[in-house]
């Protein structure tokens, strides 16, 4: 991304914002204040843990902390790049690729960890969900169960579930796994409010599902997104804000969505498009593809 395009984001998205911020109604979510209410007393930092030592890791989109393997993090690039998930570990050094076979990264977006058809076991998602320009007639999830044990070089064949939404082809790069139901939940990203999608977790099983619209949100250009482990927490970010809700129990992911978000501290990256929580919900991870030259750099932020 030049420049000129990143201030036509930021542009756009200050213009885009300011209507659901002084409007009276959004449908199915409330609004955010016209001075939104940071709240620092939860997380602090940032904290620079450094680059990565894989530079192949260019164009970051996507985050997600292993549940099998202590402080190991799956990232990958988006659109053109290899069909490669990258292991990094909150240190940024190199732990190794996994390549998966029979599929290519038409636009990968986004990546999630969580439960599967297997209890005893934790599963790796990929969210090909990008489509700048609105133009696929559907998306795809890919699923594989967290390798056994880390190697430098791993290959392993997809669980593939084809999704398409059920009021035309959207931008998305927000991909969430609820650890409590199951349940995947992708976040839009150019609509003037961003709109919450679901797809219950047996529609694998079904290999194509229609999307669920489930609400709109109050902020536009989400591009990332997580739930904890124990999934009493949820971000999703934009290019400028982390937006955090805390769940309560026997509430679903759209009704916690329902309430006001807290503004968390986030140091605004080159083009930061992943975010996730590490294993604990102690703290979350923030990390930018490379532009203006700027390497990217993994930031940690830590629960007081």
């Amino acid at each position: 991304m030049n420049f000129m395009k990143y201030y036509l984001i930021k542009v756009i998205f200050v213009l885009a914002t300011v209507p659901y911020l002084v409007s009276e109604k959004i449908p199915q979510s409330k609004n955010l204040p016209i001075i939104p209410h940071y709240q620092d007393e939860v997380f602090s930092g940032p904290k620079a843990i450094g680059q990565l030592a894989n530079k192949k890791i260019n164009e970051a989109s996507g985050l997600a902390f292993s549940r099998s393997h202590k402080g190991i993090v799956y990232t990958h690039n988006d659109s053109g790049h290899e069909p490669y998930v990258y292991l990094t570990d909150t240190l940024g050094k190199d732990r190794g690729i996994i390549k998966l076979k029979g599929v290519k990264n038409r636009d990968w977006e986004d990546i999630a960890v969580g439960p599967g058809p297997d209890k005893k076991l934790s599963y790796v998602y990929v969210g090909e969900i990008g489509d700048n320009n609105g133009v696929h007639k559907n998306i795809k999830i890919f699923r594989f169960p967290e390798p056994k044990n880390v190697q430098l070089r791993m290959e392993i064949k997809p669980e593939t579930l084809t999704l398409t939404y059920p009021d035309g082809p959207k931008d998305a790069e927000t991909l969430m796994v609820d650890p409590r139901s199951g349940d995947f939940f992708i976040v839009s990203k150019r609509d003037s409010t961003n709109t919450l999608y679901r797809a219950p977790k047996k529609a694998f099983e079904k290999e194509q599902y229609v999307l669920e619209k489930v609400m709109e949100l109050p902020f536009t250009m989400a591009v990332a997104g997580d739930i904890s482990a124990d999934g009493s927490q949820i971000l999703i970010k934009n290019y400028f804000t982390v937006f955090y809700w805390e769940r309560k129990n026997g509430e679903s992911i759209p009704e916690a969505l329902g309430r006001k978000p807290l503004i968390l501290p986030y140091k605004t990256e080159p083009q930061g498009e992943a975010i996730g929580f590490h294993p604990s919900g102690n703290s979350y991870f923030t990390l930018s593809e490379k532009s203006f030259g700027i390497a990217p750099v993994l930031y940690r932020y830590d629960k007081k």
